[in-house]
């Protein structure tokens, strides 16, 4: 067996602990004889192994330790050679003893309780070094605190030649009696290591029995039966009067003591039985419950089984699966070739939007340019002054030439009527849209192009991707296989947004504005779904996603936006051919959508602003009547006479496309445009220019015979609209004049004029006013 190595056990002073520190630092090179090295004989594990077994066994015994400063290993360390040089081995242990129990006297007053029952705990070993352990008493320990103070408010520190005696004579008493005598909250140490045993707690260690490697339940009884011994100590030292044996013993237990004063209610057989009874009932119930839970599940088991069971064995759901899957795959790939091919329709949309559009200002332009050239001219031609030397005008050099061309032009249309047998034509009322050889080749060519490049776009992609026909076949096969899960996927809302890109592709050679465009109801596309919302086996449940909307969302979505892009940027109001094809276009889609709900409508409105703008746009940019004095437009030869001519009936050209809209637009709408912008503002200034005679009663005549019919419906109507007042005036005026000439046919056909528009009480009082009978019966067959 190996020899323990020696032990150095160093004395430290009893003293606070806030003077440990520098007292023993001063201590130890002046006292070397107080140290001594243990003899060579002794055996033990390495330096301090003996003193923590004892502070292990001081640990359990009392709880947690107070303030206990640890030194450093390297301290210890510091003074091997002088403890090597000390005295025998006992003397050591009786100095480590009090330095122990020293520093045991300054711990908290929770410290205080441990230590008085761990102290209890071992009182075999009290007795034992009882001859060698002096406890200092009160006196001694207030003197002590007493120096300290008066030092450190003198001196600021603490002198560390002061003396004590290492004696722990009755310091339980004084700390139990006196408990002012504890240190201050800032003169306590804050220990941040476990402090050394003491040797009392290594020798009690060494007497213990050795069942520390019991089990952790033993272990747990015993810590208990300590705290139940320390809370039976402190019940005695606050009673301090009765005399109660604390003796306890482990391995007896504890009677309870009941109150044999207190009354408890009778028991007989009967309160034992009921009671016994209604439990047996409460747990049959409960028995009961748990069957029927047991029944239900054993009920779902059979349930689910049997369900497994079908669904393995049904061919039908596999089937469904392959449907769905095949459908999600086709959808898929057909929005892929849907996104890839959109970027070029609308490439070959906006060429050809860009190829009209660009026809459609150069008409414009041209009729602008030749209105202000023959205007100017006229006006130079007028003025005497203006002249030069020569007797030619000072016109531009560009205007001879435009004079040429307009008067050619004009040429071969009266020819195309005159074989035509069109003699009846008022001159202006033609449109003047014909254009030269060379820009109708360089139109053609260009637009040729881009319907090439239309039919390429698709030419790559197969037809069940591309043909409408066969996309909504597919859908139609969903439809009729699972109804229910089509109608809750929202199809009728997604059909719109896929045809959208191959509808627009249809759209793109279709110009609404020709007389020969082909109808949206004899479109491929239009009959394809059509046919697809026939087919439709829906009930009336299922309106919200019902497919009869499919085809108004179509057209809300596709076609009227390409509808108002042609209103806005391409349709000439002054074309009589194009806005009567456009009105029968309009009708079309306005009657498909008349069914469909606030979305819908929008779409409407948004067009008919539209419409009603772009009409605003040429009465303020394409109306010009000139104004002449009489002596120059009397001579109906004039080229004033027949350029004011040619801008009337051109205004009245324009007054009838505009009342065209009669149905679309609404009746307040046209009155203001057509009566109120047109007519009272234009017209009528060139009315009252003129002398009356057949030609002003022919041109009102006419004006009157473009009034939509439904604005004078009304049997009980005996005044006209108040849009018409100056009209009739005008009317009466010249009716009074003709009255008196030899133009009184002439008079009977303003009459009429004024029964049509309903202007029934002006004509009676012109009647009556100029006596003429005779034409009372008009009034009367009204």
């Amino acid at each position: 067996m190996a020899h323990r190595p020696k032990r150095t056990f160093r004395q430290r002073r009893a003293h606070s602990s806030d003077s440990d520190d520098a007292e023993e630092r001063s201590a130890e090179p002046e006292a070397p004889g107080e140290q001594a090295a243990p003899g060579p004989t002794e055996e033990g594990p390495p330096s301090g192994g003996g003193r923590a077994e004892v502070t292990d066994w001081r640990a359990r015994a009392r709880g947690p330790r107070g303030r206990g400063r640890v030194w450093a290993s390297s301290r210890r360390a510091a003074g091997a050679a002088q403890r090597a040089e000390g005295s025998d081995v006992p003397e050591s242990r009786m100095v480590d003893l009090s330095t122990d129990e020293e520093s045991e006297t300054h711990h908290s007053p929770e410290s205080k309780d441990d230590h008085s029952s761990s102290s209890n705990s071992s009182s075999s070993l009290e007795e034992e070094f009882s001859s060698i352990v002096n406890i200092p008493d009160a006196a001694f320990i207030q003197a002590a605190r007493r120096k300290r103070e008066l030092a450190r408010t003198q001196d600021d520190y603490i002198s560390l030649d002061v003396k004590h005696t290492s004696v722990i004579t009755g310091m339980k008493k004084s700390s139990d009696e006196d408990p002012e005598s504890e240190p201050d909250d800032h003169e306590k140490r804050i220990p941040f290591t476990p402090k050394p045993q003491t040797l009392r707690q290594r020798m009690a260690d060494e007497t213990t029995p050795r069942n520390e490697e019991t089990s952790e339940e033993s272990q747990e009884d015993e810590t208990q039966d300590i705290w139940e011994r320390q809370q039976m100590r402190k019940a005695v030292k606050i009673t301090k009067g009765r005399d109660l044996d604390l003796s306890y013993n482990s391995e007896s237990q504890t009677v309870k003591k009941f109150d044999t004063s207190t009354s408890f209610p009778p028991v007989n057989l009967e309160i034992i039985k009921k009671q016994l009874n209604t439990r047996l009932t409460l747990l049959q119930d409960t028995h009961r419950s748990h069957l029927r839970e047991y029944e239900k599940y054993i009920q779902d088991v059979k349930s689910s089984k049997s369900t497994i069971q079908k669904l393995e064995n049904s061919s039908n759901q596999a089937l469904n699966f392959k449907f769905y899957k095949s459908m999600k795959i086709y959808v898929e790939n057909l929005i892929d070739c849907l996104n890839e091919k959109i970027i070029s329709i609308q490439e070959i949309e906006s060429s050809m939007h860009a190829l009209l559009l660009k026809q459609a200002m150069t008409f414009m332009k041209r009729r602008q340019d030749e209105l202000k050239h023959e205007s100017t001219y006229l006006q130079q031609l007028s003025r005497k002054a203006e002249t030069s030397t020569n007797g030619s005008l000072a016109v531009g050099e560009k205007t001879p030439w435009i004079l040429e061309e307009i008067e050619s032009r004009r040429s071969q249309r009266r020819q195309a009527r005159a074989l035509s047998g069109n003699c009846d034509h008022q001159e202006g009322t033609s449109s003047d849209d014909e254009l030269s050889s060379a820009d109708m080749i360089d139109f053609q060519k260009t637009q040729g192009e881009i319907l090439r490049d239309h039919k390429k776009i698709f030419e790559d992609v197969h037809d069940d991707f591309c043909n409408i026909q066969n996309i909504l076949l597919k859908f139609q096969q969903w439809r009729e296989k699972f109804p229910d899960s089509y109608y809750e996927a929202f199809i009728s809302l997604c059909i719109p947004k896929l045809l959208n890109p191959l509808i627009r592709l249809q759209l793109i050679d279709w110009n609404p504005l020709k007389f020969d465009a082909v109808g949206l109801k004899q479109m491929p596309w239009f009959t394809s779904i059509e046919e697809y919302m026939a087919s439709s086996m829906e009930d009336s449940k299922k309106e919200d996603g019902s497919d009869k909307k499919i085809l108004s969302a179509i057209i809300n979505k596709t076609v009227i936006p390409r509808l108002t892009d042609f209103v806005e940027f391409i349709w000439d109001p002054l074309s009589t051919s194009q806005t009567t094809s456009l009105i029968t276009h309009c009708t079309v889609i306005l009657e498909e959508l008349s069914t469909c709900g606030n979305e819908v409508s929008k779409g409407k409105q948004d067009l008919l602003k539209s419409i009603v703008l772009r009409v605003k746009k040429a009465i303020e940019d394409d109306v010009f009547i000139p104004l002449y004095p009489k002596s120059t437009i009397e001579n109906k030869t004039s080229p004033h006479s027949k350029f004011q001519e040619r801008q009337f009936w051109s205004s009245v050209k324009l007054f009838r496309n505009i009342l065209l809209w009669n149905g679309l637009l609404p009746d307040d709408t046209l009155q203001e445009l057509g009566l109120g912008k047109l007519l009272n503002r234009y017209l009528m200034t060139a009315l009252l220019t003129a002398s009356p005679g057949p030609d002003v009663v022919k041109k009102c005549s006419q004006i009157a015979a473009y009034l939509p019919a439904k604005w004078f419906q009304s049997s009980a109507m005996r005044t006209s609209i108040p849009q018409l007042e100056n009209f009739i005036q005008f009317l009466l005026q010249s009716a009074q004049k003709l009255s008196r000439s030899e133009f009184r046919d002439e008079v009977k056909e303003i009459i009429l004029i004024l029964v049509k528009i309903k202007a029934l009480n002006q004509a009676e009082s012109f009647i009556e006013e100029c006596h003429l009978d005779h034409l009372k019966s008009v009034i009367k067959e009204v």
